[in-house]
Order: C-alpha cells, then structure tokens, then sequence
C-alpha cells in the first residue's frame, strides 16, 4: 500500500534494515501458526473465547505472511531479479496490501466478538452456553472472515481515492470508540457485580457465592487479558492511521512530512503487533502453555496428554 511521499523536509527518512522486517515477520508468523494449531489440536480450548483468538491468530498470521513476502520481494528486488515497477509485482502487490487490509479489519471485529463474548460470560454465566453456542461462534466467524473479504477487495481496489482512505481511518476511529465504549461499561458493570455477590449471604456453607465468585473471577481474567490484546493493538497500529490522516490533511507541510519520514519505524510497530499477541496468550492463559509446552517439548502428543 503507497502511502509513502516525496520528503521535502528537512528530516532524512528513517530506514529500518530489510532483515529486521523479514525477521520479525518470520517470527510473527511462527508464533501464530503456533497458537492456531495448539487451539485446534487441545479439545480443551474448543469453546467460543478460543475459537475467536485463534481466529485474531489467523488475521495476525495472514498479516505476519503478507510482510515476509513482500519484504522478500524487496530483497529479490534490491539484487536485480524482480522489477519494482513490473506489471506482475505491482498485481502481487495488490493481493499483499487486500491481505494486510483483511487482517486489520479482521483483528478489530475478533475484538469485537472477543468483547461481546465476555459480556455474556461475566453477567449472563449461568445462560453463557446456551447463547454461546458453538454453532453461533462459528455463524459469527463465517460473518467475520466474509465481510472482511469483500471489504479487502474494496479497500484496495480503490485505495487511491481519498473517500476510501477517509473510511478507512473512520472505521479505524470508530470501530476504537466502540471497544473503549464497551471496556468502560464492562468494568462499570463489573464493580457493580462483585458488591452485588460480596453482599449475597453466605447460606448452605458458601458454596453458590463461592461458584459465582469463581465465574465472574474468571470472566473478568479474560476481560483483562482482552484489555491488555486491545491496548497493545491501537498502540501499534495508531501512529499508521496518523501517517494517514497527516497525508490527508497536510501533505506538504514540513512539520507533517518529519512525522512521515518515521513510516518504516511505523511498519515495525504494525507488524510488531502480530509479535507481541501470542506472547499475551501465552502469559495469561495457562492452558494454553501446557498446550504449547506439549507441542515444542513431547514427540508422543497422546502420552503427553
């Protein structure tokens, strides 16, 4: 995706080595892969929260796949055997940037889902697995990755008009107005929750007040863990949006093109994004380090079980 212009600036454009890109995409991709299969292989992790991270995992893998390509076909390109301007590497580069569109737009409505998700678990627990269902998750999942398709297409195929990149920045600012709306009403309603079960009384032994503290302690480890995934998500991807509201609004300004200058800086942080999702996984769910514990350590996956 060109989003990069003449600097005339002052300000030399900051590059980042090729090899880094291609390491941290490298990396990326493993440790998504790696969360992918570990959720379809633990029987365990079958339930609709799993199934929307793997589904993030994915978008983070397709992302993390589109970058080592590219940055591949920059190396080939650098010692002469591809052309930077042929008509076939322009049309690849076409099906890179619908697939980096796909994992953006992907990653936010997985947030969405992830969110809606531990609404239900936290204050609706004793009905989640009825709403819940595994049929739904999956509608919703065939939903996600469709809307995400024809979005990609579109996005790409008309990138070029300012209209498209004016929506895609709103969706960017809503779609996060949206998240911040709902985190705020969750913990809001949270506090509320836990007066509610301290003040129960403690009849037949504790045992109910101690399940539904159980429940809601756990619901809201997954909200937390979601928080944690949410913040590190705009923290990477919000300094590419300002890249494009600045080509936007001021696009040549001095003080505007010193911010553009950092673009390759900008491209490490989306892509550190796919880096750093596995890793919050991994630290805050213990089921799913037994999981890959399992994987990297033990042949015999049945013994090991």
């Amino acid at each position: 995706m060109n989003t990069t212009t003449t600097n005339q600036s002052d300000c030399p454009e900051v590059k980042v080595p090729v090899p880094l890109f291609f390491t941290i995409g490298v990396l990326s991709l493993a440790e998504n892969l790696l969360v992918v299969v570990a959720v379809i292989r633990n029987r365990n992790l079958h339930s609709p929260m799993y199934c929307f991270i793997c589904s993030l995992a994915a978008f983070n893998t397709i992302a993390s796949l589109t970058k080592t390509w590219e940055n591949l076909m920059i190396m080939f390109a650098n010692v002469g055997h591809l052309e930077k301007k042929g008509p076939s590497e322009t049309n690849l580069d076409d099906v890179m940037d619908s697939l980096l569109c796909m994992s953006f737009v992907g990653s936010i409505f997985s947030f969405l889902a992830i969110a809606a998700d531990r609404y239900i678990t936290i204050f609706h627990a004793l009905r989640y697995h009825n709403i819940m269902t595994m049929r739904r998750t999956k509608a919703i999942l065939g939903v996600i990755w469709t809307t995400c398709g024809v979005s990609a297409i579109l996005m790409v195929r008309f990138f070029d008009s300012k209209f498209i990149m004016i929506c895609f920045v709103v969706f960017f600012v809503v779609s996060l107005a949206i998240i911040c709306f709902l985190y705020v009403y969750m913990f809001m309603l949270a506090r509320i929750h836990a007066r509610n079960i301290a003040a129960l009384p403690a009849a037949g032994g504790g045992g109910g007040k101690c399940r539904r503290q159980r429940q809601w302690g756990s619901g809201m480890r997954g909200a937390l863990t979601l928080t944690i995934l949410f913040g590190v998500f705009v923290v990477c991807w919000a300094p590419f949006f300002l890249h494009l509201i600045i080509i936007m609004v001021c696009p040549a300004n001095p003080y505007c093109e010193c911010y553009r200058s950092l673009f390759q800086l900008h491209v490490v942080l989306l892509m550190s994004h796919a880096f750093i999702d596995p890793a919050i996984y991994a630290f805050r769910s213990a089921e799913l380090r037994h999981t890959f514990r399992k994987m990297l350590l033990c042949s015999d996956w049945k013994r090991c079980s």
